[in-house]
């Protein structure tokens, strides 16, 4: 079997760990944690960082820490993995679900626009929607597979309408726009470190930002608000959301070798540009101006991508279909979608995810390309 995508553990991780069970330091205390979240605020660019269980964690924290309340809204493209939604779900929020663009398959600005002209109306700074007057406190752009709607009119709009940003940039550690790495564009950037990421600590997130304020917070409210170093006081509802010593050591050399990770998965990407590009019906996700994408999970659109998924899995050949829409799951049904020709649909229909863990041979791309042409 030719994976999709697994973890590349080729540096320090054994070391690492090993110090973390020779010295008993395996909990969410230790040395490591602190060097992992340096290490991570020092490479996208963010004066803190805050180390969690896992990348939903952190958007949960984050949308919390925005002033994110029961019965707001929050603004999120339709076309994402499902923990966006329920961190939303976790505030007793609610999102409004945006139709993506056909061709970045990243939340579409232009229908965002519209939205907030037509369906909001601003009352005395607080940005309500019309038909009940309900709150709309934050936007959730969610960077899809690495690439990157334009986050700098995003933040026009946030500024114009009084809305709090909160990136989900889970997927998205190493792409840039205009220079600035994703998740520092908002109040809040989280990231994920599942096993699947362009890095892993087995399962864990983080939360940049550049409010020292809101970082202490962060870290207070994720170790259950305990407020006095030796007694059990607790100053208000807090979580067991911090990422243990132990995986923090993993993660921290992961980023040792993500310069590396990401060329090779740049180098992946590229051959299959050129394999694939000008075959008939097949398209590549878009890249806008400006954007240098991390190329995390190498993804196609074709028509025929289901049938094409049964061979690749038949040639032992791992792939994965998109992300059923948000607006299509039982759960979320009810909520508010904005569009006009459902996209999100159509993109969820044709679109295929294939093979690009960083340790691919030449030899199995060659194969995977076979599979999906001939």
């Amino acid at each position: 079997m030719i994976p999709l995508s697994i973890p590349s553990l080729n540096g320090n991780e054994w070391k690492y760990i090993k110090e973390c069970l020779d010295t008993n330091w395996v909990s969410s205390v230790g040395s490591y944690v602190t060097l992992f979240e340096e290490k991570v605020a020092e490479f996208v660019g963010s004066k803190y960082a805050v180390a969690t269980s896992n990348g939903t964690a952190a958007l949960h924290v984050s949308l919390l820490l925005s002033g994110v309340e029961k019965n707001d809204y929050v603004i999120v493209p339709n076309i994402t993995f499902i923990a966006s939604i329920n961190s939303i779900k976790y505030c007793n929020a609610d999102p409004i679900l945006i139709d993506v663009d056909s061709e970045t398959w990243q939340l579409d600005l232009d229908l965002l626009e519209q939205f907030l002209k037509e369906e909001t109306v601003l009352d005395k700074g607080t940005l309500l929607y019309k038909k009940n007057k309900r709150r709309i406190k934050c936007m959730m752009p969610v960077h899809v597979l690495g690439n990157m709607c334009d986050m700098v009119k995003m933040s026009d709009l946030a500024d114009k309408y009084g809305l709090k940003i909160v990136e989900d940039a889970t997927e998205s550690l190493g792409t840039t726009l205009n220079g600035q790495s994703s998740g520092t564009f908002g109040e809040f950037g989280c990231f994920s470190f599942n096993g699947n990421k362009i890095i892993t600590t087995g399962g864990g997130g983080i939360i940049v930002t550049d409010n020292e304020m809101l970082a202490k917070k962060a870290k207070h409210i994720t170790t259950q608000a305990k407020s006095d170093p030796l007694e059990y006081v607790h100053d208000e509802i807090g979580f067991n959301y911090r990422l243990v010593n132990i995986l923090a050591a993993m993660g921290v050399a992961q980023m040792e070798q993500l310069p590396k990770i990401i060329e090779r998965k740049k180098e992946i990407a590229a051959f299959y540009y050129d394999a694939l590009g000008g075959i008939e019906g097949l398209e590549f996700q878009k890249i806008n101006k400006g954007t240098d994408v991390n190329q995390w999970l190498f993804t196609i659109k074709l028509d025929d991508s289901r049938a094409i998924l049964k061979k690749l899995i038949h040639d032992k050949i791992q792939a994965r279909p998109f992300w059923v829409p948000m607006n299509q799951l039982r759960m979320f049904k009810d909520d508010i979608y904005y569009n006009h020709y459902d996209k999100s649909d159509q993109v969820y229909k044709s679109c295929l995810s294939i093979p690009c863990s960083s340790g691919i041979t030449d030899m199995e791309l060659d194969k995977v390309v076979r599979a999906i042409v001939q």
